[in-house]
């Protein structure tokens, strides 16, 4: 495990590196009790570097075996080696020589899944960001771009199947039943990229012909038994290549692609060139084990990593912090694949939902950065919602202020100038500038600044006049080292929503510059006068939420209600329902907190009522527009004193409110929405599926026993309506018998499958209450559960910390003692895994003085040890500054 150095790493410190490595040669000798890595360097003083300037090269935790330079064996004191390094004072004085080292590794012992680590048979690696030091020593920075040849040799029995990057180019059989394969990519790649897996494991197979008529052979390889599994993550596979050859006419490089799926893995995927490692939860799915979201998630996460072989392989990060050059880019091809597949709007509005619960809480609190930041301390933790979904808005801000065109112009641009290098934010910029003309110097803001922007907004009429305006002004909070804001180019899509429901198009505009239905915020405050308005509108601002922004607008009740039901766009009439909702949840938080009962407007609840009843809308968004908004959401909104148990007692009395004004429509609703026919994952039946699911949660909390759950529970076919069942049983019944027996029916008919067990753990870590802490610390003594498996960790653990508000804040602080014990426990193994745990505590100073202190004794503890990572004390520390 690698302690913290203290060392910051600055922006402006960047300097190329003295060295490059044109070609590396990678063999590997695979045993059960030890890996041996000889790696071929071939490198090349850059031209300004002066002769004999020292060669520094990256290690973690290696062993050196023996050294040799140019084929000769290194004398020992021409070299200092170390676990964390070796250094070559005085390196040959021509400019290109080789370097061979060989380092032994222990893959079975490596539990921080990073480098060359091995897990359930499988040998597997994980690069991304440093793990390649862990394999040999080498210059590992995203920078070095190198062409690799592998050489992988193994028991044959053990692992018949060898896999690398690129291309596979020999295989043969050796003695003593060991075998070998020798795969070369032929285009260059940073060291973070490369990637081996050998192992036993079943394949599934296809092929694709690209647009240029290359045949492409496409393989996932699973456990075996799960072949069948895996049909839905290579249909994805197939639709994100034909996807991207057709939006953005980029089309797959080489002849194989390899899709690998392992079950312990830190991370969701990983996009190495040719050979994409999964965890496999985001490649395993059927109707039997899988709910309608891991079906999405797959099909998104699919779409990404593969779309990385553009934005992110062909064209890589300069350094670090370049991160989103290569995560917003793609989350944002995903996201708009997605769309295309989907529902535009309702994928829209899950992606807001999103961002509003996981990164605009970063924005606010102590790990505030921008989306390309300028200091880390551990580059691990800033794979955050920051860089990967602000990251994507950003790009989406930029098609919105140059349009579709001038965007894929600027796109193809890049993508042309930079192929083959290691790119920076202001590459990526520049490009959009030639290619349409704009100045976007303001807007680059976006990649500099940390903090959400707030927009406040007011509008008057004036009928005699026939005028409309609007006043906005914005405004930047401070964060963590930057007190002081510079002014944003913020693009607000609007529209004036007419008496009949449709937009008003003003015959005269005066004021900010306004666009194509945007409204470019550049100063401090604008004035936007529209002339010709003959009837007072309703004012729709942000539409499709076109900024990530907070919105401060003085607007009435009626007015929201008027949009909520009448809004063209769907994102917006979304929005102002939401509104509602958490206009409504924060004044009975504040009556409860005044020990009053806290009571919701009867238009409120016949709105909600209207809009599920309203058959022109598509269930899927419906189902979004009846889901009240979470506790978190509420506590954002709060932003300081908050009590957990007082806003679960607000949220619970409007959905009660809601299911009993509107008993008739939801139940009505619910019985017509009953699976008649087989299991399609398809959107249209997802979204049935999840608007019947919204009202069986609704129904049961205004129910006095658990029948209807209990039936659902019983008949269902799939695993998206058992798995919501479960969840109302035991968040609407908990200790019930229908309940306890659903939980038992569930574990004893999948205790054997890890993944689908996962929801048996998230189910009952978000049980709300006092008693959750207790129910949580049972379930760690699971059989089923362990310590040293991420998807485990995140069922459990990391669900109860992020999503059960009341347990996990208890006053008297036992949810954080139980989450401080095991936290530290994963450290000693797996530092990042901690470290993303400890996040779930950065919002600790918004709570009341009671839960305050103890969450502030938690993360004392958490920063006690004095042997501590470098990843976990770094968000400690930044959480307690």
């Amino acid at each position: 495990m690698r302690k913290d150095t203290g060392r910051i790493f600055r922006i402006e410190d960047y300097r190329p590196c003295d060295y490059t490595v044109p070609a590396i040669e990678l063999a590997f000798t695979l045993g059960a009790d030890e890996t041996l890595v000889t790696a071929q360097l071939t490198l090349e003083r850059r031209e300004d570097v002066p002769e004999g300037a020292p060669l520094v090269l990256d290690g973690d935790e290696l062993a050196l075996v023996d050294l040799a330079i140019d084929g000769k064996t290194a004398a020992p004191g021409a070299y200092e080696a170390g676990p964390q390094g070796l250094t070559i004072a005085r390196p040959p004085s021509a400019r290109r020589f080789r370097l061979t080292i060989r380092t032994r590794l222990d893959p079975a012992r490596n539990g921080t899944l990073m480098g060359l680590f091995r897990s359930s048979g499988v040998w597997c690696t994980q690069c991304e960001p440093e793990g390649f030091r862990r394999i040999t020593y080498f210059p590992d920075r995203p920078d070095i771009l190198s062409v690799y040849t592998v050489r992988i040799e193994a028991d044959r029995d053990a692992a018949p199947l060898l896999l690398s990057n690129g291309n596979p180019v020999e295989r043969g059989d050796l003695e003593g039943g060991r075998h070998y394969a020798v795969w070369h990519d032929p285009f260059p790649k940073p060291s973070y990229l490369f990637a081996l897996v050998a192992g036993d494991l079943a394949v599934v197979t296809d092929s694709f012909v690209t647009a240029s008529g290359r045949e492409v052979a496409l393989a996932i390889h699973v456990e075996h038994g799960k072949e069948a599994r895996a049909a839905y993550a290579m249909d994805a596979l197939k639709r994100s290549m034909r996807w991207d050859e057709e939006v953005f006419g980029l089309e797959y490089d080489l002849d194989v692609f390899n899709i690998v799926a392992v079950s312990d893995f830190n991370m969701g995927a990983m996009e190495n060139k040719g050979l994409n490692i999964f965890n496999d939860k985001y490649v395993l799915a059927d109707e039997r084990t899988a709910t309608d979201a891991d079906f999405a998630n797959i099909e998104a996460i699919i779409a990404h990593e593969y779309f990385h072989n553009w934005t992110g392989n062909r064209i890589t990060c300069r350094d670090w912090f370049q991160l989103c050059l290569k995560e917003g880019l793609t989350v944002f091809r995903d996201h708009e694949f997605s769309a295309d597949m989907r529902s535009r709007p309702v994928k829209r509005i899950a992606e807001v939902r999103t961002l509003r619960a996981h990164q605009f809480p970063e924005d606010q609190g102590p790990l505030a950065h921008p989306v390309r930041p300028r200091r880390y301390r551990e580059i691990n933790n800033f794979y955050t919602a920051t860089v990967y979904e602000k990251g994507s808005e950003v790009v989406r801000m930029i098609r919105t202020i140059l349009g579709p065109d001038d965007f894929r112009r600027g796109l193809k641009l890049y993508l042309e100038r930079h192929d083959g290098e290691a790119a920076t934010i202001e590459d990526f910029i520049r490009a959009f500038e030639d290619a349409s003309g704009r100045d976007l110097e303001q807007f680059a803001l976006w990649y500099h600044q940390a903090g959400t922007p707030n927009i406040a907004a007011t509008s008057t009429y004036d009928a005699a006049a026939g005028a409309f305006t609007v006043e906005i002004e914005q405004s930047v909070p401070p964060t963590p080292s930057e007190s002081r804001k510079r002014l944003m180019h913020i693009p607000l899509a609007f529209g004036l929503v007419g008496p009949d429901g449709r937009d008003i198009e003003p015959a005269s505009v005066e004021g900010a510059t306004v666009e194509n239905g945007v409204i470019h915020v550049r100063k401090r405050r604008h004035t936007v006068r529209f002339g010709g308005i003959e009837e007072r509108p309703v004012l729709s601002l942000n539409r499709g939420f076109s900024a990530p922004v907070t919105l401060a607008m003085e607007q009435s009740g009626p007015d929201l209600a008027f949009l909520a039901r009448n809004d063209g766009d769907l994102v917006a009439r979304w929005q102002a329902l939401n509104t509602l909702f958490t206009e409504a949840l924060i004044r009975g938080y504040h009556a409860i907190r005044a020990q009053k009962a806290a009571s919701f407007d009867d238009g409120l609840i016949a709105t909600a009522g209207a809009i599920a009843a309203d058959e022109t809308l598509e269930p899927a968004y419906r189902a979004l527009a009846l889901t009240v908004p979470a506790e978190t959401d509420i506590a954002r909104e709060i932003g300081a004193d908050i009590n957990p148990d007082a806003i679960l007692a607000a949220r619970e009395g409007l959905v009660a409110a809601l299911a009993a004004g509107n008993a008739g429509i939801f139940a009505d609703l619910y019985g017509r929405l009953a699976d008649s026919g087989p299991f399609s994952p398809d959107a249209r039946s997802a979204g049935r599926r999840a608007l019947r699911n919204v009202l069986l949660d609704h129904l049961s909390a205004g129910a006095a026993a658990p029948e209807r759950a209990a039936a659902q529970f019983a008949d269902a076919t799939n695993m998206t309506d058992k798995a919501a069942a479960m969840t109302v049983l035991a968040h609407r019944f908990p200790g019930h018998g229908e309940t306890v027996e659903a939980l038992r029916a569930f574990e004893a008919r999948h205790g054997d499958d890890p993944l689908v067990m996962d929801k048996w753990y998230q189910t009952q870590a978000t049980v709300p209450g006092a008693s959750a802490v207790a129910m949580v610390e049972a379930l760690t003594r699971h059989r089923g559960f362990s310590l040293s498996n991420p998807n485990r960790v995140r069922a459990l653990i990391g669900t109860f910390s992020t999503m059960n508000q009341t347990g996990f804040h208890r006053p008297d602080g036992a949810g954080y003692r139980l989450f401080v014990k095991t936290v530290l426990d994963i450290e000693k193994r797996n530092p990042q895994l901690a470290a993303r745990l400890a996040t779930a505590l950065r919002s600790w100073r918004s709570l009341e003085p009671e839960r305050q202190e103890a969450a502030r004794e938690a993360l004392t503890a958490l920063a006690a040890p004095p042997d501590l990572s470098s990843d976990l004390r770094d968000i400690v520390e930044r959480t307690l500054a």
